[in-house]
């Protein structure tokens, strides 16, 4: 297989290295995951089709490791499982010139996210296009220590990326919201919703809806690759 669509996978959870444990799923072709920061303010699932390879799940401890491994090989790589006691203990990757050895976590050790949430109504949804995804991009790169985008809503609907009720830095993007409650600000992590706009840039648009109650939530589907996210409000405004 192409060693490119395991790591658009792994970049799609792993957002920067924000995620670095999670269960990979195997089931009928597909490989999924879902996911959840440290902190809890962001929850997801990624998932790839048309994945052969046995039913079954894995624990992936170290993300960031099994990057590292992955950059030793080629383009094309074959990967094969190894068993304990019909345990699984590792993935043997290899291409044409090397193989690498990656070891498996236990299912127990790792958390595993909510399945039954009750989500708020989601209020307003903001149409998201590649422009969209370059500029927030181009401006988060520009402010680094902007920790917030804050939406904002005084007459028209804009995204700012540092916003502060003092003057400063900022990078403001109007936008369109359909069917628009929401309340004078609202802020979220800029930084998660950067690496998530990077790990689907290659999406051409995305639905981005948002609850008064403070939740977030904003869907890629691409080629093989599906990708959804919710991200909490923040308080904190810079």
């Amino acid at each position: 297989m192409n060693k490119s669509k395991l790591e658009r996978f792994i970049q799609k959870y792993n957002l920067g290295g924000a995620v670095e444990k999670t269960i990979w799923t195997f089931k009928d072709n597909k490989l999924s995951t879902t996911f959840v920061t440290p902190g809890k303010s962001l929850l997801g699932k990624v998932s790839v089709d048309n994945f052969t390879f046995e039913d079954i799940k894995l624990g992936v401890y170290s993300t960031n490791q099994l990057q590292r491994l992955l950059s030793v090989l080629g383009d094309n790589i074959d990967i094969f499982l190894t068993k304990v006691n019909k345990s699984a203990i590792s993935l043997k990757i290899s291409d044409s010139e090397a193989t690498v050895n990656f070891t498996l976590a236990d299912l127990a050790v790792i958390e595993i996210p909510p399945k039954q949430i009750d989500w708020p109504v989601f209020d307003t949804t903001i149409d998201i296009d590649n422009k969209f995804i370059d500029t927030f991009i181009r401006g988060k790169s520009a402010l680094p220590d902007a920790n917030t985008f804050t939406i904002v809503d005084n007459g028209s609907v804009k995204i700012i990326i540092g916003y502060s009720t003092t003057n400063s830095n900022r990078v403001t993007i109007p936008i369109s919201a359909k069917e628009k409650y929401l309340p004078d600000f609202l802020s979220f992590d800029a930084n998660l919703f950067k690496e998530i706009l990077l790990a689907n840039r290659e999406c051409k648009s995305a639905s981005f809806k948002i609850s008064s109650k403070g939740l977030a939530h904003i869907v890629f589907n691409v080629n093989n690759y599906s990708a959804s996210y919710f991200l909490t409000a923040t308080q904190n405004i810079d």
